[in-house]
């Protein structure tokens, strides 16, 4: 378990890594020609690894479901590519993540066709808060530091 755990958090931080790549390069040839970038780098990457692995998928067993995720997720490539640059590192990643928490507790209620327990949606709101919040306090300063101070 605990090697998918670490497995996963590496994969966050090539993710955030990723997208500070991709928006660069978005700043200089645009969203969608730094989107074909990555999916070209990464399909001449992983067909490298597939012909080492000598395990070259089947064709025919590849279910709809792949060509969906597979425009989902150039979708997702370009669309971070052009908000990255924009909107910077944190706040993009802020929003990104707070999708995908809502998204997964939708497909989850979906799945299992039932509502997520109470303990669950308190998890999941104090993770979006948490993610909110140093814009809030941000926010909060940044009224404070503009206010004139009253005197009694």
């Amino acid at each position: 378990m605990l090697f998918h755990i670490m497995l996963a958090l590496l994969n966050g931080v090539l993710i955030g890594t990723s997208r500070a790549v991709n928006g660069q390069l978005s700043t200089r040839t645009g969203p969608f020609r730094a989107s074909v970038w990555n999916h070209v780098v990464g399909f001449v990457f992983l067909t490298t690894v597939l012909l080492v692995l000598h395990t070259w998928p089947n064709a025919s067993d590849v279910p709809v479901a792949a060509y969906v995720g597979g425009v989902f997720g150039a979708f997702f490539v370009a669309v971070n590519s052009y908000v990255f640059p924009r909107l910077g590192a944190m706040n993009a990643a802020v929003l990104v993540i707070s999708g995908q928490v809502l998204s997964a507790v939708a497909i989850d209620c979906v799945q299992h066709r039932t509502m997520p327990a109470p303990a669950r949606l308190a998890g999941v709101a104090l993770v979006l808060l948490g993610l909110c919040l140093p814009r809030i306090t941000a926010h909060l300063r940044g009224k404070r530091d503009t206010e004139v101070p009253t005197e009694n």
